[in-house]
């Protein structure tokens, strides 16, 4: 029980914090906005599709999973401005288990990432995307795993790191090499064998699968099985490295 209170503890002061200066939200959203404004709009013709819909229902699930990618492994760089402002050190003689500290700020991060793909998915409502509610939760517990995977990962960066100079170069050379081996903007069956079969070992392929089949209304797809489950592993896998990370250096 009392894992659980210092769990909710921690993620709310971390929203409490968010609310105080939410611009980081709104930042982090422009970007993937100027895709569905800018180049969605390209994708009828180019996928030889006969409505808006069902292009739609194409790039969004893409660039929700865009969204959560980047925004995750980017979530580690407030834990390197807590270090340096000394808020990481006062937390050493904190009883809060460490395990608490790092899903309470994954959990914020998470809850900032589901907002930031709610507002996505509903500026593109009014260009024609519809997609079943049950369809789109599922979806929305997609993006929940793979956040709660990457920005777990990206704390346990964060602490090795502690500079924003190192991490940023890694995490963007990483995020890239995710992102394009993915199919987040154009789905890989367009790709060549030889790019599917590099893309097969990314996780997160799979992920942008299943939420295209989730969005397409196929939420008993096989691809959504295997996203859950993948996505569900990396989360436990990189939380328990994080949370290894966190009791050595917080100890």
């Amino acid at each position: 029980m009392s894992f659980v209170v210092d769990t909710w503890l921690v993620f709310h002061r971390q929203t409490l914090l968010f609310l105080r200066n939410p611009l980081i939200a709104v930042i982090g959203v422009i970007q993937p906005l100027f895709y569905l404004l800018f180049f969605a709009p390209l994708l009828r013709p180019a996928l030889g599709v006969q409505d808006q819909n069902a292009s739609y229902r194409v790039f969004v699930p893409g660039l929700l999973v865009l969204l959560a990618i980047f925004a995750g492994l980017f979530a580690g760089m407030g834990l390197i401005e807590d270090a340096r402002s000394g808020v990481l050190d006062r937390t050493r003689v904190s009883p809060v288990s460490r395990l608490a500290m790092l899903l309470g700020r994954s959990m914020r991060d998470v809850l900032v990432i589901l907002l930031q793909a709610a507002v996505l998915v509903l500026l593109a409502v009014p260009f024609g995307l519809r997609v079943p509610l049950v369809n789109l939760l599922l979806t929305f517990l997609l993006l929940a795993l793979t956040a709660i995977a990457l920005a777990a990962f990206s704390h346990g960066l964060a602490l090795r790191f502690r500079s924003v100079e190192a991490m940023s170069p890694l995490v963007n050379l990483i995020s890239q090499q995710l992102l394009l081996l993915s199919g987040v903007l154009l789905p890989l069956a367009f790709a060549p064998g030889w790019l599917r079969t590099i893309a097969a070992f990314n996780p997160f392929s799979y992920v942008v699968e299943a939420a295209r089949a989730l969005f397409a209304g196929d939420w008993a797809a096989r691809s959504v099985v295997q996203a859950l489950i993948i996505s569900a592993v990396l989360a436990v896998v990189t939380t328990a490295w994080a949370s290894r990370a966190y009791r050595h250096d917080l100890r």
